[in-house]
């Protein structure tokens, strides 16, 4: 399982896949991120929850990119 979270390549899959689905008539994450911008008014604990699960492939690739800017940086 650690090397899932390492493998920039499944990801990115992962961001293309869970992260943005379902894609029509906008990604579902970026709906919920406009919800939360715009005060989060009504969001039940599965909205909460639904922007936990879409946001974790983001969140591993960020975490990714930086492991790899600070690696570069030493």
């Amino acid at each position: 399982m650690k090397s899932f979270y390492n493998n920039w390549k499944l990801v990115i899959i992962g961001c293309l896949t869970l992260g943005m689905a379902p894609f029509f008539p906008e990604p579902h994450i970026w709906g919920k991120l406009r919800w939360v911008a715009g005060g989060a008014r009504g969001m039940a604990f599965q909205d909460w929850f639904d922007i936990c699960l879409h946001g974790i492939p983001f969140v591993l690739l960020i975490r990714i990119v930086g492991l790899k800017i600070f690696s570069f940086v030493k």
